[in-house]
């Protein structure tokens, strides 16, 4: 496990606060980064409350009413739900699905005057109180970061140090910009992950990506905001789109589904994390597996071994020249440097490529390009740092997490010229502790000193 998600759209501050408290003792205890990500709730439309808190019966075929007037209690013919433009935005023959789409809606008529849609229940199935609404093809006007988000954020994210923000139904790159001012000077520290979730992101898609650090596949939502048969298509433009810009893209939701009660995944499952893989994430993402399943060691040891199959089973030479075919040209010297570094340890069939960096901008760049062989990132201050804060280096190595082939660690050696061949040297002795290499083998070390430099050294 590289990064640990905090989904605060369920639990209070001190529940979370217990399960950071928990990570933090076993990284401590095992010396094994791992990254915190908060996952905001984002602006969610849900059902009402209930008479009496029972669910209710709604059968094909019959009509019910919605209500904007949050405060009624629901019944067979009557619910509420909880956005304020629901007349508004909707129109006869649109579609209103209800708890994780178990339950379609047709809208018959709207009336703007009084907040009522009049719908038709094109199946039968029981709804119980405060479940999610999902309004296919509709432009919600609702704010990307809600209060409760802001108070997540604020309150409990930036005293907590975490690393990365996984942002719910981003709409536009104006939204990341949004997010930026709240956070301040801790922008520096904190990456900013979109999760398009609605038709809206999925348009505004490459304005969203130019303004994110990272990316979040999120399937769950938007499977059911565009036509279910364009899901794969969008998972794969979108995860091709980030290999071509080297931005970290994850995919995510129901990867192994099944296995939150069972302890083998079905063959569709497997397939499903493999194929990302092929198709370029960098991480794949369990969500109920392993937050409420009964097999998350099972689940994540079954995904970690999908994954190693599915990344043998790829022709790194090929990977390397499609990725090639999109770069930019000229590229600029960090993304000249790290290609060379690439091509330099395929040639060379090095074992492992050991980067030298401050803050992790040359690691991506070499992530982007796709080795075969492990990168090793060893993140170190400037000379003029030496007194640096741990936190601040720390936090880039963690960055290097969400990264495809990073192992990132700390050194504490500053980069003067003197320290680089110490650093090496450490970064060596870990890689061969980790495994990464061995006496004999070749590293292809890559350290911007400047120009640059890329040197291939043996093992000892």
């Amino acid at each position: 496990m590289n990064v640990a998600r905090f989904n605060f759209s369920h639990g209070s501050h001190d529940y979370h606060q217990e399960t950071l408290n928990n990570l933090r003792t076993a990284v401590k205890n095992t010396g094994i980064l791992c990254a915190v990500m908060l996952d905001t709730k984002g602006p969610e439309i849900r059902t009402g409350f209930l008479k009496d808190g029972k669910a209710i019966e709604l059968k094909q075929g019959r009509e019910i009413t919605i209500s904007t007037d949050y405060s009624i209690k629901g019944d067979e013919n009557m619910i509420s739900m909880s956005y304020k433009r629901l007349a508004e935005d909707l129109k006869p023959q649109s579609v209103i699905l209800c708890a994780d789409g178990t339950i379609t809606l047709k809208v018959l008529s709207c009336d703007k005057e009084r907040g009522l849609v009049r719908c038709l229940c094109e199946n039968s199935a029981f709804l119980g109180e405060k479940k999610n609404v999902n309004l296919p093809g509709v432009v919600v006007d609702l704010p990307t970061l809600t209060e409760k988000d802001k108070v997540d954020i604020l309150e409990w994210g930036i005293p907590n140090k975490i690393d990365m923000i996984a942002l719910s139904f981003v709409r536009k790159g104006s939204d990341l910009i949004e997010v930026r001012k709240l956070l301040g000077e801790h922008t520096k520290t904190i990456l900013l992950m979109s999760k398009v979730e609605n038709q809206e992101g999925v348009s505004n898609f490459d304005d969203i990506l130019a303004n994110s650090d990272a990316f979040m596949v999120a399937r769950g939502d938007l499977g059911m905001e565009i036509p279910i048969e364009k899901i794969f298509l969008a998972q794969k433009v979108m995860i091709h789109k980030c290999n071509v810009q080297g931005k970290p893209v994850v995919t995510a939701t129901q990867m192994l589904e099944s296995m939150i009660k069972s302890p083998r995944p079905t063959r569709a499952e497997a397939t499903d994390v493999a194929n990302a893989v092929i198709d370029g994430t960098d991480c794949v993402m369990l969500s109920g597996e392993t937050a409420a399943g009964a097999y998350p060691e099972q689940a994540v040891q079954t995904m970690a071994k999908i994954c190693i199959e599915a990344e043998d089973s790829l022709n790194y030479r090929d990977v390397f020249k499609r990725i090639m075919e999109t770069a930019p040209m000229p590229m600029n010297p960090l993304e000249s440097l790290a290609c060379a570094a690439v091509h330099t340890a395929i040639s060379s069939k090095a074992t492992l490529i050991l980067v030298i960096t401050k803050g992790g901008s040359t690691t991506k760049m070499v992530s982007k390009y796709r080795p075969s062989m492990a990168i090793l990132s060893v993140v170190v201050p400037d000379e003029v740092e030496a007194d640096y804060s741990s936190d601040k280096f720390e936090s880039a190595a963690r960055h290097g997490l969400i990264l495809r082939g990073v192992v990132p660690i700390v050194s504490t050696k500053a980069c003067s010229t003197d320290s680089v061949e110490v650093a090496i040297a450490f970064a060596i002795q870990h890689a061969k502790a980790r495994q990464l290499c061995k006496t004999g083998d070749s590293v292809v070390v890559l350290h911007r000193d400047g120009t640059g430099t890329i040197k291939i050294v043996t093992v000892y």
